[in-house]
């Protein structure tokens, strides 16, 4: 971060709280009211899920935040992660939810073996279990109501153990790998023991695992798929993805792919605010609007906006001359000045 912003600080989660008050949120840090900045990455377990969203949601209207504040939410509840992919039509294992005994029972007995069951709250493959029959469905379950927590039953998708994980940064998918458990085990997850190797994903994975990040409103976050019958599916989305073993494995800096991310986009949220300023402006001086055709402009001073090496003019330059797609220009060009007319 520190080859990109003039400040860089790393806030424990542990030292930070929020207080909410009828018309504000304020986010304090060791107490003391957090200062203003131009961009804030917060990330944590799903144990700080209620703390990383009234975060997010004091600061996302101040800054440039990667993750939305109901993606907290919805990130770390397997339930609501499943009910937003199949909003936007993002493919999954068929699943099952329940919340009592009896009607979980009932699903045991329909379901065609083996399935997965598991926790709608957990990372890195804790609190997922593999159940081969109705009767070790049954032991399971005996052993999981102890702990009164709603379940998730998930159809199994035969691997061999294996799945892909894919880590997403905007709208490009930066690395992959593909995991394979450790024998014994169905959790591909690095930390429970898996196995790991690099991949280059096939355009329709990419396009699933964007697809699944911006589903739940995250800019960066890991998508977790398995290849099943009729293509890609699914599993889960890891808002607070581990980067060593993934880093590591595929050979990309990703940290730096972040830092780099992070930048570009306080950058272009700035320089929007700033033509939101200029626009007001302009509406003030009655130079835009039904009659901006008839104005003109003098000596307004802009950023210059580039894409790639080709400079972008301001909206309401090219509404005030006039220019449309097509129009023929004179271009006349000297250093550090350009004059353009349309013919």
């Amino acid at each position: 971060m520190k080859k990109y912003f003039e400040v860089v600080d790393e806030l424990s989660i542990k030292h930070v709280e929020t207080v909410i008050a009828e018309k504000s949120i304020e986010v304090l840090h060791h107490g003391t009211p957090l200062q203003p900045y131009d961009c804030i990455y917060a990330k944590g377990s799903y144990r700080y899920e209620s703390l990383l969203r009234s975060i997010t949601e004091a600061c996302f209207d101040r800054c440039y935040m990667p993750i939305h504040p109901e993606t907290f939410s919805i990130g770390h509840d397997k339930l609501l992660t499943h009910l937003a992919l199949q909003r936007k039509n993002v493919p999954m294992p068929k699943t099952y939810v329940t919340t009592s005994i009896a009607s979980t029972r009932g699903i045991l007995e329909k379901v065609t073996y083996p399935i997965i069951m598991k926790f709608t709250k957990g990372t890195q493959g804790k609190g997922v279990m593999f159940a081969e029959s109705l009767t070790s469905a049954s032991t399971l379950l005996d052993a999981m109501d102890v702990l009164k927590q709603p379940l998730i039953i998930q159809e199994y998708i035969e691997t061999g153990g294996v799945d892909t994980r894919a880590f997403v940064i905007g709208d490009q998918v930066v690395a992959a790998c593909r995991r394979s458990a450790a024998e014994g085990d169905v959790r591909s997850n690095i930390h429970a023991g898996a196995e790991g190797e690099k991949i280059m994903l096939d355009a329709k994975s990419r396009r699933i695992a964007v697809d699944t990040a911006q589903a739940v409103g995250a800019d960066i976050c890991a998508v977790d798929m398995v290849q099943g019958p009729h293509g890609p599916l699914v599993l889960e989305v890891n808002l607070s993805p581990g980067l060593q073993g993934i880093t590591k494995i595929s050979g990309v800096d990703i940290a730096a792919k972040i830092a780099a991310f992070l930048y570009e986009q306080t950058r272009l949220r700035k320089t929007s605010q700033k033509k939101e300023k200029e626009v007001a402006v302009l509406e003030e001086l009655g130079i835009l609007g039904d009659k901006a055709s008839t104005q003109k402009i003098s000596g307004m001073i802009v950023p210059a906006e580039m894409r790639g090496e080709r400079l972008l003019l301001p909206k309401n330059v090219t509404h005030v001359a006039e220019l449309r797609e097509k129009d023929e220009l004179q271009i006349s060009v000297e250093k550090g000045k350009i004059d353009i007319r349309k013919l």
